[in-house]
């Protein structure tokens, strides 16, 4: 007999019993590598996030925007660290932000898509589909480890009277728009503090009015503004729940409504950008309020932000906070297709395929910028693959805290400049029920989608190398017969039934004990 064969099951197991001390030693240098990370963090540091509304990937200047100036996220990026490869949990606002707030995937999350409980008028106003009560949230697990919890701004997680409020949902202090649709006009008749309404200085109006292109006139596109501001009022609020916890630590989640329509930002912000643009006015045929000046009021907006995001730095380093802050900011998802906005004018996702709503590259990749004086390397690039529910196990090492299951990793190596202590990930996971129902799969190089879900249950892959395609246009998927199998199995490992019918696409087996949701 032939001793090679006698000797191979012996050979196996050699060779398996050495890549499994390979992966452990591999596993314990990157483990090693995050306590060092986490020791590198002495006290536990405040936290603020502050998260924009439809910011396409290339609307600011640190991502190659040109025509929309900039200037203070691009001193943030020069500051800190810019992700080129940073990931929403989903291509709209509710799924994104249960996301984030919770750490889980699409796969997982309790909310996947935008339900809506209302209407659009303040007598009907109704919120989302609220968190269920036990949700474990990054507030309650900060608060847990001692931090006060602010949130600022748009929330669209459950009214003041539901299980889903910011205030039962870990937040300490709230201000800013509960309902998602509320948040559609920047001058509402009022907004929330805690779980009371307070009134602003701007009577009602219908964000939805179309006007007659043959008799519009100056007077009705101004009958689309108001005295105050929402924005402006959310901007004071968080500089004075800074001032108010500036002995820390303290957690601020600064949820912005801009640039999401309706365009509407104070003329100041219009006027640098009157005459750079050949614009036509915005009647409201494709929905939202009609403004007279979309290009100027869409860059204005992004200015408006931008300006924002200069405020709270230079608050912190009034309050002598710089070193023991981090600020980061992103964005809930890509550019809109609608209310006047015109991406493919500003460029807004770049070379990238697909706007809001889409789980292509346009609307799912988003800036990312991070910025911790002394702690985050100045003006340094990251191509690291990250997604918002990483902010979760992040927030949990910087912290000293404890996450609760999160489908996330630590990026704090990354933060701090040790990517050799990096945990990676085989992959990340994209679910979302809309648009007819999209599953999506980033996988090293590879980005794989599937379409029309709720009509095709066996809908055929589209597979992306994005190292040469980031545009997703050549479909390598029947060439790569095994990487389809491996990727159905991961869609079987992550996908959970969601507790409606309508986000039910990817199991066939449907429930029957719940009506469909509200648009």
């Amino acid at each position: 007999m032939n001793k090679d064969l006698l000797c191979a099951p012996e050979k196996k197991i050699r060779v398996c019993l050495s890549l499994l001390a390979f992966m452990l030693l591999a596993f314990a240098n990157a483990s090693f590598a995050q306590k060092r990370a986490a020791k590198a963090v002495k006290k536990q540091p405040n936290i603020i996030y502050i998260y924009a509304d439809d910011l396409g990937y290339a609307e600011t200047g640190p991502y190659g925007q040109t025509k929309i100036k900039t200037p203070h996220l691009d001193r943030m990026a020069r500051e800190g660290m810019k992700f080129t490869q940073h990931y929403s949990g989903a291509p709209v606002c509710a799924p994104a932000r249960c996301m984030l707030m919770t750490g889980k995937n699409g796969g997982h999350a309790y909310i996947r898509g935008n339900y809506g409980m209302g209407g659009s008028r303040d007598e009907e106003e109704g919120g989302q589909m609220p968190l269920p009560e036990g949700t474990f949230t990054i507030p309650k697990m900060l608060k847990n480890a001692g931090y006060a919890t602010g949130m600022i701004g748009k929330w669209g997680l459950g009214m003041n009277n539901s299980t889903g409020s910011p205030l039962k949902q870990g937040f300490d202090f709230y201000y800013g728009y509960l309902d998602q649709k509320q948040a559609q006009n920047y001058y509402p008749t009022h907004l929330w503090e805690n779980d009371q309404q307070v009134p602003l200085n701007n009577s009602f109006f219908d964000i939805n009015e179309k006007l007659d292109p043959a008799r519009a006139t100056d007077a009705d596109f101004e009958r689309f503004k108001g005295k105050e501001y929402a924005p402006d009022k959310m901007t004071s609020k968080g500089l004075a729940f800074i001032e108010q916890h500036r002995s820390g630590p303290f957690f601020l989640y600064m949820a912005y409504t801009l640039p999401h329509v309706s365009l509407q930002v104070p003329e100041r912000y219009i006027q640098p950008y009157l005459g750079q643009f050949d614009e036509q006015p915005y009647y409201g045929q494709q929905g939202y309020a009609p403004c007279k000046y979309p290009l100027s009021t869409y860059a204005g907006m992004i200015s408006y932000l931008d300006e924002q995001v200069g405020l709270v730095m230079d608050k912190i380093k009034q309050l002598g906070l710089d070193e023991n802050t981090i600020i980061l900011f992103s964005s809930d998802n890509g550019t809109t297709f609608n209310g006047g906005v015109q991406a493919t004018f500003f460029k807004s996702v770049a070379n990238l395929r697909g706007l809001k709503m889409d789980v292509f590259e346009g609307g799912i990749r988003e800036p990312f910028i991070v910025r911790w004086p002394g702690k985050v390397p100045a003006n340094t690039s990251s191509d690291l693959i990250s997604a918002q529910f990483d902010m979760m196990p992040t927030f949990a090492e910087l912290s000293g805290a404890r996450a609760v299951h999160p489908d996330g990793i630590s990026l704090l190596p990354t933060f701090l400049g040790k990517p050799a202590g990096q945990q990676n990930r085989p992959y990340l996971y994209f679910e979302y029920p809309e648009k007819g129902g999209q599953v999506a799969i980033r996988m090293g190089k590879w980005k794989a989608v599937k379409l029309n879900m709720q009509k095709q249950k066996k809908a055929e892959w589209q597979l992306f190398d994005l190292s040469r395609d980031i545009s997703e246009q050549l479909n390598l998927a029947p060439a790569y017969p095994g990487l389809i199998r491996e990727l159905e199995e991961i869609v079987k490992k992550e996908h959970q039934s969601a507790h409606i019918n309508e986000w039910e696409f990817v199991d066939s087996k449907m429930k029957t004990n719940s009506a469909s949701p509200k648009k």
